[in-house]
């Protein structure tokens, strides 16, 4: 018997699913796969699209796993915390490698559908936005673009209320014996953290001496692993922004790659990367 000759039914797969949920059914595939709307007739016009939609999907889950790490974290369960953050390493793992697909896409096949675009623009997504809200990014200029959607608006302003995951990181080492200043413990969690002398003495307490406190050493090696995946994540995005249009405005009017620039600076869990310099 050949392969083009098996039957899978005969060993008992399934196969009727008139009444039944089928794998398309669950996935919502014909929602999904009906998705991609090209507004012109340009080729590499699907790949832009599908490009940004599973990127979106794996915002989603990073969305899922880091509110359920933070939950974790304010509960003292760090074990789980653990396994959800290396999780998200992998999920920008699978970002960062997104890029090499989309710089297939030359300066010149893009040009043919750019102006389709309008005004939208990446830095327009509500869950990249809700993301570094999570991460303790709180620039609270990047509300305005999503003033016009009242649903949006009042999911950042709940996040904004809501310590970040480094503030929950920091109150847990608190009650853990790590003595952190009341001041960073008692700030105003809408704003964004900034480097703080007696947060970077607690973590070097930990950093000294991580077989006493394996727990909060271990926690803090992985924010920074996933912080390593963000920061190559951004790079990745100027690099390939810059590939395909160079230093032209983005489509949504910031300096295109100079703004990608900026955002390189910005560190998500300051202390954690300048406690190695004290060591």
């Amino acid at each position: 018997m050949t392969s083009s000759d098996y039957d899978p039914a005969s060993e008992g797969a399934e196969t009727d699913f008139a009444r039944r949920m089928s794998y398309g059914d669950y996935l919502a595939l014909d929602a999904i796969l009906g998705a991609q709307h090209p507004l012109s007739e340009a080729h590499d016009e699907m790949l832009f699209i599908i490009q940004h939609q599973t990127t979106e999907l794996w915002m989603r889950l990073a969305i899922h796993e880091l509110s359920a790490a933070r939950r974790a974290i304010s509960r003292d369960e760090v074990q789980p915390a653990m396994k959800m953050l290396a999780r998200m390493s992998r999920i920008f793992e699978q970002l960062n490698n997104a890029w090499d697909v989309l710089r297939t896409m030359t300066p010149s096949e893009y040009t043919r559908f750019r102006s389709q675009l309008g005004q939208s623009s990446g830095f327009q997504s509500r869950q990249y936005r809700l993301i570094e809200f999570l991460l303790g990014n709180r620039n609270h200029a990047m509300l305005k673009p999503h003033a016009h959607d009242v649903e949006t608006t009042k999911l950042l302003e709940a996040e904004l209320a809501t310590p970040s995951l480094y503030d929950e990181v920091l109150r847990l080492a608190d009650r853990n014996g790590l003595k952190m200043p009341a001041a960073v413990l008692a700030r105003d969690v809408r704003e964004t953290h900034s480097f703080n002398e007696g947060v970077l003495q607690a973590w070097r307490i930990v950093y000294e001496a991580p077989e006493t406190h394996w727990m909060l050493y271990e926690l803090a090696e992985k924010l920074v692993d996933f912080e390593d995946y963000f920061r190559r994540w951004r790079f990745n995005h100027v690099t390939t922004v810059e590939r395909v249009i160079g230093f032209k405005r983005g489509t949504g009017g910031t300096g295109g790659v100079s703004y990608l620039k900026r955002m390189l600076e910005i560190e998500l869990f300051p202390e954690l990367w300048r406690v190695r310099t004290i060591l």
